[in-house]
């Protein structure tokens, strides 16, 4: 095993008929590490992901796999990374115990395929043929079939999309043992609770380059936030008077109320606000404590419009 890098990018682009898919985007993935790369549709992240995997070569920039280039060391690589697809590619009359243990003899050291179906709680459909199983079933295997050769580096592409809260807390443990048994996990999620559950390293990819990268705990900062319901129209002004130096207040939408401050709301700045409101003879409902998230970074970024 070599000391390099699990994935490196650097300056990566990719050009569909005129228009750029990836801008010069910039990365890297350290061994033994969960990173999810996160990206509102349309963002670049799967032909990013997609070139790493070696199905589409960059127009520009570089890209390394375990010290590797996808394309011209494919028949190096392959026995090294596991891919999860997010449908297809399965014969659909095989058993999905026969599927695993047919993918099991083209590694050295693989896993065991029983100890997968029941990690994955399949062993009750193990000879159930694909076209039988639900969809969250398909994706389970999917995720069993990716990681049966102990890769180096697993690719997974939302691996708990459309799974039930028990199939996704045991594909997080699956997730969890694989990092601890020293594989680096690119993890391609919608669910920013996946992200800040699993992950050691946030990348946050917008218009074909990474906006953001860090640690979650790190990108979302310690900042705090207070929220409530009042009257319209409040006069937000007066209000930071009473609040900390640094602290933000706005209205939206009309009625709802958010400060901000850059650490973490503490019983003073409650008292600030509620003593406010009532000098001020403001009845203000469903106060509410919170912390800011990786969702709430993620739609600051890359805004609140939907993209199709």
């Amino acid at each position: 095993m070599s000391n390099a890098p699990a994935l490196e990018i650097a300056g990566l682009v990719k050009r569909y008929r005129g228009t750029t898919a990836v801008d010069g985007l910039t990365l890297r993935a350290e061994r033994a590490q969960v990173t999810a790369i996160l990206g509102p549709n349309g963002a670049g992240k799967t032909t990013t992901i997609e070139t790493c995997e070696g199905y589409r070569k960059a127009d520009a920039g570089t890209v390394r796999v375990l010290g590797l280039d996808p394309v011209a060391d494919a028949r190096e690589l392959r026995p090294k990374v596991g891919v999860m697809l997010q449908s297809g590619g399965v014969p659909t009359t095989v058993r999905a115990g026969e599927y695993l243990r047919v993918m099991a003899r083209f590694y050295a050291h693989p896993l065991d395929p029983a100890m997968l179906l029941e990690t994955l709680g399949l062993t009750g459909s193990a000879r159930t043929q694909y076209k039988q199983l639900s969809g969250g079933q398909k994706q389970r295997l999917g995720l069993a079939a990716a990681v049966i050769g102990r890769p180096e580096l697993v690719f997974l592409d939302e691996p708990t999309a459309g799974l039930d809260p028990q199939s996704r807390h045991a594909t997080w443990q699956l997730i969890d043992g694989l990092r601890t048994a020293g594989t680096a996990v690119i993890l391609a999620t919608h669910y920013m609770e996946e992200a800040e559950r699993l992950a050691d390293q946030v990348a946050i990819v917008d218009h074909g380059r990474v906006v953001a990268s860090g640690p979650p705990a790190e990108l979302t900062g310690s900042a705090g936030q207070l929220r409530f319901q009042a009257e319209a129209g409040l006069d937000l002004g007066g209000l930071l008077v009473a609040l900390p130096p640094g602290a933000l207040a706005k209205e939206s939408p009309a009625g709802h109320y958010l400060v901000e401050v850059t650490d973490r709301v503490d019983p003073q700045l409650i008292a600030s606000v509620t003593a406010w409101c009532a000098e001020h003879g403001v009845l203000a409902r469903d106060l509410q404590i919170e912390s800011r998230t990786l969702e709430d970074l993620f739609l600051e970024l890359t805004g609140r419009e939907l993209r199709s």
